[in-house]
């Protein structure tokens, strides 16, 4: 048997020979720093698509679309229903604000008459309920109020033939 002659078959060459190649200098130790990079890069991908599918969905549908200032009747008075229990007469606008404006205000005010029998209550024959006009108290406020949004409880348009909007038309009037 002549050794010298023998050619090794493909196979052994194969296992005794490694390919180098450029991308095979990984250092001992070093096997699992490019996966981690990968798997790094595909979670800041994925978080970055996220972001931007959650904003792109917030401008299509939760933004505010609904126009309250559409929904005033410019032509009348509206009421706006404080969470004070206060309420006011006026032109509403800028709904869509962090503060409403109110031109042209008007206020309820009961006055009671005590009778020499005791305080009476608002319900008694007795007391008063008048249309005041802002701008006749004490402190001179001028003829327009501003209103945050989170004291607001609602507001309506006013028909021409309420009994509110013919005593501000009266007082006009008068005016």
């Amino acid at each position: 048997m002549d050794i010298e002659n023998k050619q090794p078959n493909q196979e052994m060459t194969d296992k005794a020979m490694p390919v180098h190649h450029a991308h095979n200098n990984v250092k001992p130790g070093m096997m699992f720093i490019r996966p981690r990079r990968k798997l790094w890069f595909m979670c800041a991908v994925l978080l970055i698509i996220v972001v931007i599918g959650m904003g792109w969905s917030w401008w299509l549908f939760g933004r505010n679309t609904f126009n309250e200032d559409a929904n005033i009747n410019k032509n009348e008075f509206q009421a706006i229903f404080l969470t004070n229990g206060q309420v006011y007469f006026g032109k509403l606008s800028n709904l869509n604000h962090k503060y409403v404006t109110i031109t042209d205000v008007y206020y309820l005010q009961v006055q009671s008459n005590t009778s020499l029998q005791g305080a009476s209550s608002s319900s008694s024959p007795n007391s008063q309920v008048s249309l005041v006009k802002l701008g006749n108290e004490l402190h001179g406020p001028q003829d327009e109020m501003y209103i945050a949004t989170d004291q607001m409880l609602f507001w309506e348009n006013l028909k021409p033939s309420g009994k509110v909007t013919q005593a501000i038309d009266k007082y006009q009037a008068e005016q």
